[in-house]
């Protein structure tokens, strides 16, 4: 009697290990750019078509496989690297678990064609989900060519769960970039759908870092040097000016690999405590050289968890080894007691404009003169977060797509949150109350107590509402500059502004592209001077650093022009503070857009209970 439990055949155990190693066009480019670094490569192609979809070609000049070996590359756990099991504790190669070629040949098209650097012709094979064809005997170059066509074609679930092809190929450039800093004595180049994005030739490390991420960044960089006999870390971290509102300049390696780990994460930021505002994360590019006996790569198929033996040593070399660098650099705070410290500012002040002070005085002020203020009948405002904006009948000229938009009104339901009462209010409650200005707050009477409101967050709810059911409709107003305004740029964000140059046109904003700079022709005209540059940093920091749809980006924009805005809108007079009010209670929101609160109320009894002894 035969039992139920069987084997599982060879091609379906490569399809279900394929779902873990390859996870989308990035994963293949990962593995087979480090098949082609371990064949001792010095210079290696990558040639995309499609983000990935239809073609991945990586060409090494690598030492090559004869016709035996390129038959077994494919085999399941074949390696070149492994022979015993203590060989899985001195690993100084990238790829050995012999899962990437055989994953990747179960689900695409494979032809490969590889030559030894001593013989006189190569070979070549073609795979077609597994089905592995006889070898031919093929003249081509000396190393290593891998053509992966029409990825998951036998896993139609798999190939619709792949994002769009900005997104796809975003995860693709990750990948290249971790692997070319990594080895900066390796030349490499990028191409997609005939365009040249990087063409890296060999130098120092410095060099590699300013090459990815533009000419500005070389004045950016602190290096770092440490040796010790449990680790030894070089690189680079960033100066705590240059900081960022996200992560996407934050590079670990150890022993040329690629790694992620929040605990050592957690002591480079700890080493800029103080350096810089909350909410900000440093650049790294930080390389650690371990024996490898000491750490377990063989954690995760994708090799980017790695257990060490000494995490907490390392931890505490990391955080000492970036404030001497600081310090070093004169870049951490040191104590002068011949410095006027009066002058000093607190971090967040230091960007805002110098304001002479002004005294008000009422000439009709009468101590003795007593006033009465009358609240009429109330009725609840309610707050439900996002609106269901207007949507657009055939998206009248927009660039966006049909799915695009869903995507975006998908942001503003994700994002909806129930605001409870808190105002007991008529319509024109605020119409004749007084203000007290304090910053970005106002604070007034209510019937019980006192409404404290942000008023940036209610100036971004404002702004964000009358761009966007202009947008919906029609292109946002433009106006432009007398003089361009001019910002460098790396590589990854002038080709995040041209893959999103319809969308940004559609919202006012024209530019020229130079060498690793911006120029901004001309702006939404909703956005004062002064504004441009937080404007511009937003949008770059969201579509060049995050990997986001476009339906996300429209939101993005949408939310970057409506903060920078707001940020720069003061409120001088109880006028202002009226009309700003009348203004937010036509909303059908009470919520920023970014889902904070607008209004809060003070009540009585907590203003009691405050000042119990």
């Amino acid at each position: 009697m035969s039992g139920i439990i069987q084997l599982l055949p060879d091609h379906i155990a490569n399809q279900i290990a394929a779902g873990e190693v390859i996870q989308r066009p990035a994963s293949v480019v990962k593995e087979m750019m480090e098949n082609a670094i371990d064949a001792g490569a010095d210079k290696i192609q990558v040639i995309i078509k499609d983000a990935g979809r239809t073609l991945i070609q990586i060409i090494d000049n690598g030492s090559g496989m004869n016709t035996t070996d390129a038959l077994m590359c494919f085999e399941r756990h074949a390696t070149s690297k492994v022979r015993t099991a203590d060989d899985l504790f001195a690993l100084t190669t990238k790829g050995f678990r012999g899962e990437a070629l055989a994953s990747i040949a179960a689900i695409a098209h494979v032809v490969l064609k590889t030559k030894k650097q001593d013989a006189e012709t190569g070979t070549a094979i073609t795979v077609e989900g597994s089905k592995i064809n006889t070898p031919e005997e093929t003249i081509c170059s000396a190393g290593t060519s891998f053509e992966v066509k029409n990825l998951f074609f036998n896993v139609p679930a798999r190939r619709n769960f792949l994002k769009s092809d900005t997104v796809e190929f975003g995860h693709i450039r990750d990948e290249f970039e971790r692997i070319a800093l990594a080895h900066p004595d390796v030349t490499f180049s990028l191409q997609h759908n005939d365009s040249i994005v990087y063409q890296l030739q060999q130098g120092i490390l410095r060099k590699r870092i300013v090459d990815i991420l533009g000419r500005q960044s070389n004045d950016k960089l602190v290096p770092i040097e440490e040796a010790t006999s449990i680790v030894s870390i070089r690189g680079f971290v960033g100066k705590p000016e240059f900081s960022k509102k996200s992560r996407g300049e934050q590079f670990l390696f150890v022993n040329n690999r690629f790694f992620k780990d929040s605990f050592f994460n957690h002591a480079i930021t700890k080493a800029f405590d103080g350096l810089i505002p909350p909410k900000f994360f440093p650049s790294y590019f930080l390389y650690l050289t371990i024996d490898p006996s000491k750490i377990d790569v063989n954690v995760h198929p994708t090799k980017t968890e790695i257990k060490f033996e000494e995490d907490r040593h390392i931890y505490s070399i990391l955080l000492s080894s970036i404030r001497q660098a600081l310090g070093k650099y004169n870049i951490a705070p040191t104590l002068d007691f011949e410095r006027e410290t009066s002058f000093d500012l607190p971090l967040d002040m230091k960007h805002q404009p110098i304001v002479e002070p002004q005294i008000k005085v009422n000439p009709e002020f009468n101590p003795f003169k007593t006033t009465s203020q009358s609240s009429g009948s109330s009725s609840s405002s309610k707050g439900n977060g996002f609106s269901q904006a207007i949507r657009a009948e055939g998206f009248g000229n927009s660039t966006l797509e049909k799915s695009d938009w869903d995507a975006f009104y998908a942001i503003q339901e994700e994002n909806a949150t129930h605001q409870e009462e808190l105002l007991q209010t008529t319509e024109n409650e605020f119409q004749h109350k007084d203000f007290v200005f304090s910053g970005r707050y106002l604070l007034t009477s209510a019937e019980k107590g006192f409404y404290v409101i942000d008023a940036q967050h209610a100036y971004q709810r404002i702004i964000y509402d009358e761009l966007m059911n202009n947008f919906i409709t029609n292109p946002i107003a433009s106006q432009q500059l007398l003089f361009p305004y001019e910002k460098d740029c790396s590589k990854k964000e002038l080709d995040a502004m041209d893959s999103n140059k319809s969308l940004l046109e559609r919202f006012g904003f024209s530019w020229t592209a130079e060498e690793q700079q911006i120029k901004l022709i001309a702006v939404p005209a909703v956005l004062q001077e002064e504004s441009i540059s937080d404007c511009l940093d937003g949008i770059l920091e969201k579509t060049a650093y995050q990997t986001i749809d476009k339906g996300e980006i429209a939101h993005a924009v949408v939310l970057s022009i409506a903060a920078a805005t707001a940020r720069k809108k003061k409120i001088s007079n109880n006028e202002q503070a009226r009309q700003l009010m009348e203004q937010f209670q036509l909303s059908t929101e009470q919520l920023s857009p970014q889902g904070k609160k607008v209004i809060e109320i003070l009540s009585l009894e907590e203003l009691s209970n405050r000042f119990k002894y």
